[in-house]
């Protein structure tokens, strides 16, 4: 019997739903999720948040913005002439660290903010210590941040998050077909988020449903980084 034949899956828009209620808290993220909840009310001024891509860090900044009035920044894009703007905001945010930094954009930042009784969340894939901070004076202010990592999700939230990215789809799984794919797929959001899309557009394109052996095929390609 000749297969049906697919067609070319359009690439509609869909939002993904990053609110604070919309976050999902396990034990991976919890820690990380409480201390933001926490502010302004933290051990210290400034908080290096850690973690593997696609862990949620972004989505728990925008909540963090939505809640607080954060100014956000992307670490690359930081410039001295930005640190004045940025530390009068109840709380400054600088994402991805780990991509490099002016160092003394960051230093007059930390220190506008601290006399302004401001905070600094800071993000990253990784700490400090590999940020190749040449400034003395910046990396002990670093050392003194508060330190708080996201970790891999454990099989609980990963089959949550799957959940969500596929209703962000307005797509209905069914559970079996959930279960299957936390059991096989590596511990990582960023494979979530790239299998769901893939599962997405290759039932779109076959005009089929979404099974086991649909996503098992997709999953293994994913991994593969087709």
């Amino acid at each position: 019997m000749a297969e049906p034949p697919r067609q070319l899956p359009l690439d509609l828009p869909h939002e993904a739903a990053l609110s604070r209620d919309d976050y999902l808290v396990g034990g991976s993220n919890r820690a990380a999720f409480e201390l933001l909840e926490r502010w302004p009310d933290w051990p210290s001024p400034v908080v290096v948040l850690a973690g593997p891509v696609g862990a949620g860090k972004t989505h728990l900044v925008n909540a963090f913005r939505d809640e607080t009035g954060a100014a956000v920044v992307q670490a690359s894009d930081l410039k001295e002439d930005d640190v004045e703007l940025l530390a009068s905001a109840p709380a400054a945010v600088v994402e991805d660290a780990h991509l490099g930094v002016d160092n003394t954009a960051l230093f007059h930042l930390l220190n506008s903010a601290r006399q302004a009784g401001n905070s600094v969340l800071i993000t990253s894939r990784t700490w400090p210590a590999s940020w190749k901070i040449v400034l003395p004076d910046l990396l002990s202010r670093l050392r003194a941040a508060t330190p708080v990592e996201i970790q891999e999700p454990d099989d609980d939230l990963l089959r949550r998050v799957l959940v969500k990215l596929f209703a962000d789809r307005q797509i209905a799984v069914e559970i079996g077909v959930i279960d299957y794919l936390v059991v096989r797929m590596e511990r990582s959001l960023e494979v979530a988020l790239r299998a769901v899309e893939a599962i997405d557009r290759e039932a779109l394109a076959g005009r089929v449903k979404i099974t086991k052996p649909l996503a098992g095929r997709v999953l293994e390609n994913v991994h593969k980084g087709q």
